[in-house]
């Protein structure tokens, strides 16, 4: 069984660390703040580090980074991420949204979160997945209804594994092809 790397402590952090850990995953849940989630184990399974304990750990990285956040902590992480999948969770929101509560992207229609981090890391294989599902459905899909996540990315082998992990997660996949398609797959968040 696969080791898991989790960058990122938020509500879809833990909620993805927990679904892997229930899942018989070993699992570490890496923060810029260890000593701040020191609650946080998930029995004998489940572990705190920094991101970059995480990443090294990992033998498959869950990247749920702030999208403000994102770059520098993937610049920090770079090399305990190289070579391998890394499911991309992120979303471009900006930290400045309407004040009619509508959500905007710091990225343009030409470039999604996705293709800056790929090209930032171009040795990690990143799949875009989960980032526009609320946390709850995502560990929490059921079976009998699986609902279809949509995914991207270069490495083909990093999407089969990615579609492994999503059918244990009660998920159907669909393959949109290759990094560029995280620009509409992300723009699915705006709704969440």
């Amino acid at each position: 069984m696969k080791k898991i790397g989790v960058l990122g402590s938020g509500v879809v952090g833990r909620t993805l660390a927990e679904g892997f850990v229930k899942r018989g995953y070993e699992v570490m849940l890496g923060t810029g703040h260890p000593n701040k989630l020191s609650d946080w184990q998930s029995g004998a399974n489940g572990k705190v580090g920094s991101f970059e304990k995480a990443a090294n750990f990992g033998d498959l990285i869950v990247f749920a980074i702030k999208g403000t956040a994102a770059l520098e902590i993937a610049q920090l992480v770079k090399v305990g991420i190289s070579e391998k999948t890394v499911l991309d969770v992120t979303n471009p929101i900006s930290d400045k949204s309407p004040k009619d509560g509508t959500r905007t992207f710091f990225t343009s229609e030409d470039e999604s979160l996705m293709e800056k981090l790929q090209e930032l890391i171009p040795e990690a294989h990143f799949v875009k997945a989960f980032n526009y599902f609320d946390s709850k459905a995502m560990v929490n899909s059921s079976k009998s209804k699986a609902q279809t996540m949509n995914i991207c990315g270069n490495e083909e082998s990093a999407k089969i594994e990615a579609k492994e992990v999503l059918s244990q997660f009660g998920f159907k996949t669909k393959d949109m092809g290759k990094a560029d398609a995280a620009r509409e797959i992300e723009l699915l968040a705006i709704s969440i």
